[in-house]
């Protein structure tokens, strides 16, 4: 390829990263290694290369050092395998010095994981990123062959959403009525429209997060697996959406879709979900009392961002509540955490982490009788029959307290505290 455009286009690449402002995030990164970073479209892995750049430069780095390229800029459209070796004869053209290669959408270019592997095993320092379901993080690891270490980039949790806000969580906001105002309020928003950086640009945030989806349903998902039916593929995320709280079946979707009208069968709907899960889209949880077949059979779905949700809901608060603490246990806990649910004891919890120990129930509000004896006699009956589970815990929107009940203490902590807390 020609040498000149590629660095034409590195060094307008350069000009956006100076300019660019970073927000603090939650990743960090070891020097001496090489990363792939995977996660849900527009989640912010660009930005995150930028800021890598940032604190090159800041260390001593010259700007052309700096081979940065990103595969979707319209003037690399027929950049090949072959062309990887003009970006290498590009970089010494640049400098002399030691080159840091940041190939961004690198998914763009058919068998980049060749170049990727030769680089690394050249020694050279390489940072990559992908969206889609081809650049999962567990195939890449072993089609790169532990040659990088791998992170996946999801939107903005709380801290980073608060930090980008520029709302202190500090002691001052955390022992003030006006900061833990600003808290509460702060968590609301967040619930309600998701953490994708660049939406808090937006006055709408719901057009940006429709866009956003809409991307990642037909181009990452129906697009890359080429699937024909997108109405099916529609209908289908809808009544997953509608299914927040409860596990479901994959006969049980089956009825419902097709019940509806759209024919599409059983095998397509597992299809679907895979490439949904695959595409960062949803993720889902399993019943750790149930045995392992029946754990894959009836999964509880979640989106991995509430804003995704909340395209689906009308007056569904208590969803979105739901969803966001879900949301939040999988970023800490990664996939270690389940539902509790006992036909044989009537347990019915919505999460358990073991490793902490913890049990967790959601509920928009324990002020009413009703909500309160559902959430605290549940708890209470987990704590008789599951000794493992050693602290008890009631999310709710802005309630805080302890309860105690014979010896068992259960805690009631607002969102704001819980979503500070991962």
């Amino acid at each position: 390829m020609n040498h000149e455009a590629i660095k034409q286009v590195i060094y307008e690449q350069h000009a956006i990263i100076r300019s660019a402002v970073i927000n603090e995030r939650a990743y960090t990164f070891e020097p001496n290694a090489n990363y792939i970073l995977t996660g849900l479209r527009r989640s912010g892995k660009s930005t995150l290369l930028f800021s890598i750049v940032q604190k090159l430069i800041a260390d001593g780095a010259d700007w052309n050092q700096i081979v940065y390229v990103n595969f979707e800029d319209e003037r690399l459209v027929e950049f090949e395998l072959a062309d990887f070796s003009d970006l290498v004869e590009v970089s010494s053209e640049l400098s002399d010095k030691t080159p840091y290669f940041f190939l961004d959408e690198v998914q763009c270019v058919d068998g980049w994981e060749r170049f990727a592997r030769r680089m690394a095993d050249a020694k050279e320092h390489v940072y990559i990123t992908g969206s889609n379901s081809k650049m999962l993080s567990s195939e890449m690891e072993a089609r790169l062959g532990g040659r990088y270490l791998s992170k996946v980039i999801m939107p903005y949790n709380f801290k980073e959403y608060l930090t980008a806000r520029q709302i202190p969580y500090n002691d001052e906001a955390l022992y003030t009525s006006k900061g833990i105002g600003r808290l509460k309020k702060a968590s609301e928003e967040l619930m309600h429209d998701g953490g994708f950086p660049e939406s808090l640009d937006f006055i709408d945030k719901r057009v940006y997060v429709e866009n956003v989806y809409q991307k990642v349903l037909l181009g990452d998902i129906a697009l890359r697996n080429d699937i024909r039916k997108v109405t099916g593929l529609r209908i289908l995320m809808k009544k997953i959406a509608e299914t927040i709280c409860s596990e479901i079946s994959y006969s049980k979707l089956y009825r419902v879709v097709n019940g509806i009208g759209v024919k599409i069968s059983k095998d397509s709907i597992i299809s679907y979900i895979e490439y949904a899960k695959q595409a960062y889209l949803l993720f889902s949880l399993e019943n750790y009392f149930a045995k392992f077949t029946e754990r894959e059979s009836t999964p509880k779905y979640y989106f991995e961002d509430n804003g995704l949700l909340n395209l689906f809901l009308i007056n569904k608060d208590t969803a979105l509540l739901e969803n966001i603490v879900a949301a939040a246990l999988k970023r800490s806990c990664r996939e270690e955490f389940y539902y509790l649910k006992s036909e044989k004891t009537s347990i019915d919890i919505d999460f358990y982490v073991p490793e902490e120990a913890t049990a967790i129930q959601v509920a928009y509000s324990i002020l009413d009788t009703a909500a309160y004896d559902r959430e605290v006699n549940n708890l209470l009956k987990l704590a008789d029959s599951f000794p493992e589970a050693k602290r008890l815990c009631i999310v709710t929107l802005d309630e805080e307290k302890m309860i105690q009940h014979h010896g068992v203490k259960i805690e009631v902590i607002p969102l704001y505290r819980f979503l500070l807390e991962r």
